[in-house]
């Protein structure tokens, strides 16, 4: 039984850092990098140019008559390229910045995004024989019973990254550009705490792997067509879950510095805002930590109204099918996690593509604007939508 025990708690511990691994170096930065290239190529689509569309070996500079292209097809490896110039280039500090300080900032900028991602549910189980015994691994970090305050928790220290870089640049445009992102961080936060309080009362939880497993048995949130989802009292909730939507979103491109919010990097105002002082791995840093949290923002609107990894209509498949694309606890074929991992990522990156399309379709707000569409619209709509959520609960109770 101690033998048993122990190579349980190795085979947690191995799981725990193989996920680790997995989530970090083998999912968030490559698709950090490959959201950057996504991002100039879709730009390139939409304003009809080519944008970057092959990356080769430069072997004319050793003497030979052509380069060699690799993955030279659209440009897949410009990504890889963009990496190595920022590692190979000057990191260089100017002399009149607070030189502790300057160097933290763009750690704390991408640190908490790496953070929140422990907590994200990212697949249902795969079921793993050790020793003749099935032990079922769940496909998250950290399996908190209440993740999404973790992730705001976490997630707003990632605006003393910005106000930092901005003070210790001892420049004028970096200086604004932190005080705007404070600001306008602080002032949004506000609307995306209270858009998922009417989510967290229709669950009755804060665990997100419980809220991921409802849905695939009950249909998604916004999608409520399977299951329990069917019940009456389901869609007459579609109306403020909509509203939830509708802020959520909204306030994720305003947490992200996404335009029309990007007013803390207007490069028509500021340069380049609160980074215009940073160069080399440095700079890097912050283009690291804001596409981190746009996928993190991403996956956590998809875990709370997308239904997760859930696969769409998942016990109808089922049942026509004879296979089973739905979540059994202990008893889902390995296939299937899979294909459940595959899912939430298919999800998040249709979530990163939206991002980039409405960056290159939308104009930035003012100041001014931004400010009041944050405390007159969208505070005051999310606060009714809790109290609209509170009555339809009561008058609608969910079976």
């Amino acid at each position: 039984m101690e033998l048993f025990l122990a190579n349980l708690n190795l085979t947690f511990l191995i799981a725990s850092v193989v996920k680790v691994i997995f989530l970090t170096f083998m999912v968030i930065m490559p698709m950090v990098a490959y959201s950057v290239y996504a991002e100039r190529r879709v730009s390139a689509v939409i304003q009809d140019r080519v944008g970057p569309n092959r990356v080769g070996m430069p072997l004319t500079l050793l003497g030979f008559k052509k380069d060699l292209q690799i993955f030279g097809i659209g440009g897949l490896a410009q990504p890889l390229a963009d990496g190595l110039k920022f590692i190979l280039k000057e990191d260089f500090t100017p002399r009149h910045v607070n030189t502790f300080y300057y160097w933290l900032a763009p750690c704390l900028t991408i640190v908490p995004a790496l953070l929140t991602a422990a907590v994200m549910p990212f697949g249902s189980e795969l079921n793993l024989e050790v020793l003749g015994v099935v032990q079922p691994i769940k496909m998250v970090i950290a399996d908190l019973n209440v993740g999404p305050l973790f992730i705001f928790a976490i997630s707003s220290l990632g605006v003393y990254g910005i106000v930092i870089a901005g003070w210790a640049s001892n420049s004028k445009y970096p200086f604004l550009g932190g005080v705007r992102s404070s600001a306008q961080m602080i002032s949004y936060e506000l609307s995306l705490g209270l858009s998922i309080i009417p989510v967290l009362m229709i669950f009755g939880e804060l665990n997100l792997s419980k809220m991921s497993i409802y849905q695939d048995a009950n249909g998604w949130l916004l999608l409520p067509l399977w299951g329990d989802g069917l019940s009456a009292s389901r869609w007459i909730l579609l109306i403020p879950i909509a509203i939830s939507f509708l802020v959520f979103t909204i306030s994720m491109f305003a947490e992200t510095n996404r335009v029309p919010f990007d007013l803390p990097e207007c490069e028509t105002e500021l340069v380049a805002g609160y980074h215009t002082e940073y160069s080399s791995m440095k700079f890097a840093l912050f283009f690291l930590g804001e596409y981190a949290a746009m996928i993190v923002g991403s996956g956590l609107c998809v875990t709370l109204f997308l239904g997760g990894w859930s696969i769409p209509f998942a016990p109808v498949l089922s049942k026509l099918t004879g296979l089973q694309f739905h979540f059994e606890a202990g008893n889902t074929p390995l296939l299937t996690g899979l294909l459940h991992i595959g899912t939430f990522f298919a999800k998040v990156f249709a979530f990163i593509i939206f991002f980039i399309w409405v960056r290159w379709t939308l104009p930035r707000f003012r100041f001014d604007q931004l400010m009041k569409l944050g405390w007159l619209v969208f505070f005051e709509l999310a606060l009714a939508n809790v109290f609209l959520t509170a009555l339809l609960l009561w008058l609608v109770p969910l079976k």
